[in-house]
């Protein structure tokens, strides 16, 4: 994780990670079995301490106010720990029942937020799925310097909260 934070995911290979601990690299093999494995499980964990964040962010905040910190939140973490939030899009989720459990949690606790719109529990994943949808984008975009400089991304964060609270509030 301290690796991938301070230098990149892709500064993360097992022969730094060996040297680091100051281990042989066959000797890691005792505990992943590849590279793949090892950015697979930064990105469960990175999950996991998505879902940590977010719950700690809504605990007594309910609709409009509950998005916004949960919003935040994400920004949050991606800031913190952008190597490890990167390992999250490395490995496909789909076939993989427990990045697919990690990846429901995160909706789970998404879908938390929106209870107070009284949606039905249809809309209320989608919605849920929205959410994570646009903070992983923008968080995405911000990570990777995927907008202009000169634009004030908080602002930028509030109007993306603000647009898709209306949305869920007319559903």
């Amino acid at each position: 994780m301290e690796v991938a934070d301070s230098e990149g995911l892709d500064a993360v290979t097992l022969t730094r990670v060996a040297r680091d601990l100051g281990a042989s690299q066959p000797a890691l093999y005792r505990h992943v079995g590849s590279y793949d494995d090892l950015i697979r499980a930064l990105g469960l964990r990175g999950r996991e301490i998505l879902v940590r964040r977010l719950t700690g962010a809504g605990v007594g905040l309910a609709g409009d106010d509950a998005v916004r910190a949960m919003g935040h939140a994400w920004r949050g973490l991606v800031a913190d720990h952008p190597g490890l939030y990167a390992a999250t899009d490395r490995s496909p989720c789909a076939g993989d029942e427990e990045l697919e459990g990690a990846v429901r949690r995160v909706v789970d606790v998404l879908s938390q937020a929106v209870l107070a719109y009284d949606l039905d529990d249809e809309e209320r994943v989608h919605a849920a799925r929205t959410l994570r949808s646009a903070f992983h984008g923008f968080a995405h975009l911000e990570a990777g310097d995927g907008h202009p400089r000169d634009e004030n991304l908080d602002d930028s964060f509030d109007h993306l909260i603000d647009i898709i609270c209306r949305g869920i509030r007319s559903m």
